[in-house]
């Protein structure tokens, strides 16, 4: 029996990833009956999406396999990323981040009571940390250091060093918070692979690393918090979610980077599944027919590719399905006065642009010219010198 609950754990922790690195670190943990400690960390940058969905659902099926899960809300992180958050509202942000993750998992009904919120700045500003921080910055290359954070930090000319720093912390922040695995996307695997080559080098151990597939998004590229239109926000109301599935690239047919199909995938079908059903259902009373039910994706990308599966009828169904995975969000968001104002603050609307004052003159030819003269003749001179050139 225990051999069946161990098999049965480590299929829910290798469900739906890409790649696991070192795996052999967990399959010894499950085997011995403990409890993997695993981390997933998100710089507090810009507004969180309906991308996040996608670490959440695993998040969740790491607590059900008897994980023990940190989330790690780098500040510090979203700080040396480019400035992407500024110092300011950096606070403010990992507020709005904690509500919000903790939202989702709720929304999926994952107990968040399970979970562990760390903040970065917590322990990555003591003497210990930046001593190791010292220590690497002595024995890694800025070659090194920049092939690790690639993909994860981005790359301008004259990039300032901060970039260089990122990996080096993301790295050790696998020996502060104590844990046997870090869990991430795939854009993440040369920073894991830089992991397991440094810590040894100041005498830490290596860690497994589990890695998410990269999903794409609206527009059948990478979601991004920057592209309004290639991403859902998780309190964007009802019609604005369906517009911008309606405008979704999903080609007739072509399984490959579809991004509702992507989302149905790793999001839809998990979340259905950790609330008690799994399955995708796609009305089409309207045109007197069975509704479509999906258990499997199997089915659906067959389905898909013969086109019994429209996109039309793909994006109504995603759209249903979303609504009412972000109605609690919603309703949670709406229900608390701190968590507006939080919102406010972590991310104020830009100041508006002041309009100018366009001076039409007056309907009289000639006026203009009187008022200039009168103008110069105040100052005890012609107004023309001052159109001189020297």
């Amino acid at each position: 029996m225990a051999g069946v609950e161990a098999s049965e754990r480590l299929a829910l922790i290798r469900e739906n990833l890409a790649e696991i690195l070192n795996p052999e670190i967990i399959e010894k943990i499950i085997a011995d009956g403990g409890h993997p400690k695993i981390y997933w960390g998100t710089a507090t940058t810009g507004r969180p999406h309906c991308g996040y969905f996608v670490p959440a659902m695993k998040i969740a099926q790491l607590l059900a396999a008897g994980c023990d899960v940190t989330i790690l809300l780098a500040d510090i992180h979203g700080f040396l990323d480019n400035l992407k958050a500024p110092l300011e509202l950096v606070a403010y942000r990992v507020k709005y981040y904690r509500l919000i993750i903790q939202a989702i998992l709720e929304a999926v009904g994952v107990p968040t009571e399970k979970l562990r919120f760390v903040e970065g700045s917590s322990y990555q500003k003591s003497s210990e940390y930046v001593m190791d921080v010292y220590k690497l910055s002595s024995l890694i290359s800025e070659h090194d250091a920049k092939r690790a954070g690639a993909e994860v930090v981005k790359q301008t000319d004259n990039a300032p060093l901060s970039g260089l720093l990122y990996p080096i912390l993301q790295v050790l922040d696998e020996q502060y918070l104590d844990v046997d695995a870090q869990f991430g996307g795939l854009d993440q695997r040369k920073l894991f692979v830089a992991a397991k080559e440094w810590l040894p080098k100041i005498g830490y151990r290596e860690r497994a690393h589990l890695m998410n597939p990269m999903v794409p998004g609206l527009k059948g590229a990478k979601m991004s918090s920057s592209d309004e239109d290639s991403k859902i926000d998780l309190l964007d109301p009802p019609d604005v979610v369906a517009r911008k599935i309606r405008k979704a690239h999903a080609a007739p047919k072509v399984v490959e980077d579809n991004g509702i199909l992507a989302f149905v995938e790793y999001v839809l079908l998990p979340a259905a599944g950790l609330r008690g059903k799994r399955e995708f259902r796609i009305d089409r009373e309207r045109d007197g027919l069975e509704p479509l039910v999906y258990t499997s994706v199997e089915q659906m990308n067959e389905d898909y590719r013969n086109d019994v599966l429209s996109p039309q009828l793909l994006k109504a169904g995603a759209t249903k399905a979303l609504n009412e995975l972000l109605a609690p969000i919603q309703e949670a968001y709406q229900a608390s006065k701190e968590w507006q104002e939080i919102e406010q603050k972590a991310y104020p609307p830009p100041p508006k642009k002041e309009k100018k004052v366009k001076n039409k003159g007056t309907r009289h030819p000639g006026q203009k010219d009187a008022e200039a003269a009168n103008a110069g003749d105040a100052q005890g001179q012609p107004a023309i010198e001052s159109l001189q050139i020297s």
